[in-house]
């Protein structure tokens, strides 16, 4: 199996060389998450050239499996009418999400050249938030009627099958598209040709709603082991599913967006890769200039307590051990927490629960790391008083930072605040200055100054 580097260059020389049937031939047997890892390193000339020579069938799988913004700035670079028609061919969902991309006039003119009934069915699922349920759900689903036999419902299948997404779940609608109840297809195949369809479904069907937040949907999918969600209106009226290629989607979105934020960063709305340095830049400076201006008052703190420094030099020397430890329980804490509220194992009423565990973690590491502070100061020669407050200065300052890092979380998302704001540079921050607040007052009491 040919690495992406290896593939990237042969591409680049079939392009060059002009060999059209080599890049033919090369599509029967790349994988499209492959082509998706190596069209976005192509240069725009390049790109043109090769969705020329791909196969047309090609072209709608590869810009499903690219990022929405990568598979917006590919179709632009197409005719309309072959815009229309690549969206045509894509599941409604994934099609929805790159016309988002697209500037709303240019969106407009390719939406006009698609057939009006997919065009709708796009205007459909574009009218809700892209991060509710709404917005990730795709309308392609199978349906069947309670009075049909099992026979009748799977030559009704059959006839549908190749538009839905997925056909392991076939969904019992009345009438008026309520959602009854739902059979498998496993079900469905092994019945007695006249069992009614009502016989075999299972009622009790679990949902989301349509203005769900995405994420919600997604843990509903995966804590159920599910194929496909149904998406249902205030009605119970079956509007689309979910199904788990876009609930990954979903996790992997989410993931991200936590992992930079408590990396002090914004998240970005594109790739990596398309992002541009100004936006990288935007996106970080922000948090820069806040903590610059946080971290303010630990230079105020150091400058308040300046009298205890000039007496006693040697507690400057343990200043920065200080800060570092404060700040790094802090963020440990604050990500272990973030991730354990993302899959719902913590909440708020959980607060004293956490708070014991936290501490009592603390506690533990607070001795280890007093130990060893005191075995610093010694090879230092600071003498034995100040080897003291380094060490109660340590376990205190292991306890604080735990204790404040278990609870803003759990308070931010009460206030439905995300709680991956409170970011480990935040919380080094906060923890900076109040650690240092403890040292010093630890000083004059045990150093009587």
């Amino acid at each position: 199996m040919e690495t992406t580097e290896e593939l990237l260059d042969e591409v680049r020389a079939l392009i060059q060389a002009r060999e059209r049937d080599g890049i033919a031939s090369l599509a029967g047997r790349v994988s499209p998450a492959a082509w998706a890892d190596v069209v976005p390193r192509l240069d725009p000339g390049e790109i043109a050239v090769l969705l020329q020579w791909l196969p047309d069938e090609e072209i709608p799988t590869l810009l499903t499996e690219l990022d929405p913004a990568q598979a917006a700035a590919i179709l632009r670079t197409l005719s309309r009418n072959e815009a229309a028609d690549v969206l045509e061919a894509m599941s409604p969902d994934d099609a929805t999400d790159v016309i988002a991309e697209l500037p709303e006039a240019e969106a407009q003119q390719i939406l006009v050249e698609m057939e009006p009934a997919e065009a709708a069915e796009l205007r459909e699922l574009a009218a809700y938030p892209p991060d509710t349920a709404g917005g990730i759900m795709t309308p392609a689903f199978t349906a069947v009627s309670p009075d049909l036999q099992a026979d009748q419902a799977i030559i009704a299948l059959r006839r549908v099958a190749e538009e839905a997404e997925t056909v392991y779940y076939v969904y019992v609608l009345d009438p008026e598209e309520h959602l009854l109840g739902v059979l498998s297809l496993h079900s469905l195949v092994l019945a007695p040709p006249q069992t009614p369809v009502r016989a075999l479904m299972i009622e009790n069907v679990t949902s989301v709603l349509v203005d769900a937040d995405q994420e919600t949907a997604a843990r509903l999918l995966t804590d159920h082991n599910l194929l496909a969600l149904p998406v249902v209106d205030a009605e119970n009226r079956l509007l689309g599913i979910i199904t788990q290629d876009d609930v990954a989607d979903v996790l992997e979105e989410e993931a991200t967006e936590d992992i930079e934020r408590l990396g002090g960063s914004q998240p970005l709305e594109t790739s990596y890769r398309l992002a541009p340095v100004k936006l990288l830049v935007r996106r970080r400076v922000v948090w820069l200039l806040m903590l610059f201006l946080a971290e303010a008052y630990t230079g105020t703190v150091l400058r308040h307590y300046q009298t205890e420094t000039e007496k006693v030099i040697a507690l400057s020397f343990f200043v920065p051990l200080l800060i570092g430890t404060g700040g790094n329980v802090g963020s440990q804490t604050v990500t272990t927490l973030v991730r354990a509220m993302a899959l719902g194992e913590v909440r708020l009423r959980d607060v004293r629960w956490v708070m014991a565990k936290e501490v009592a973690v603390a506690t533990t590491m607070g001795v280890i790391m007093a130990v060893v502070a005191f075995g610093r100061s010694a090879l230092l020669h600071v003498g034995r008083d100040v080897g003291y407050v380094v060490a109660l200065t340590v376990f205190a300052i292991c306890v604080w930072s735990a204790t404040v890092a278990a609870v803003l979380p759990l308070i931010l998302r009460k206030l439905r605040i995300d709680p991956a704001v409170v970011s480990a540079p935040l919380i080094t921050t906060l923890v900076d200055g109040t650690g240092l607040v403890i040292y010093f007052s630890i000083a004059k009491v045990v150093l009587g100054l």
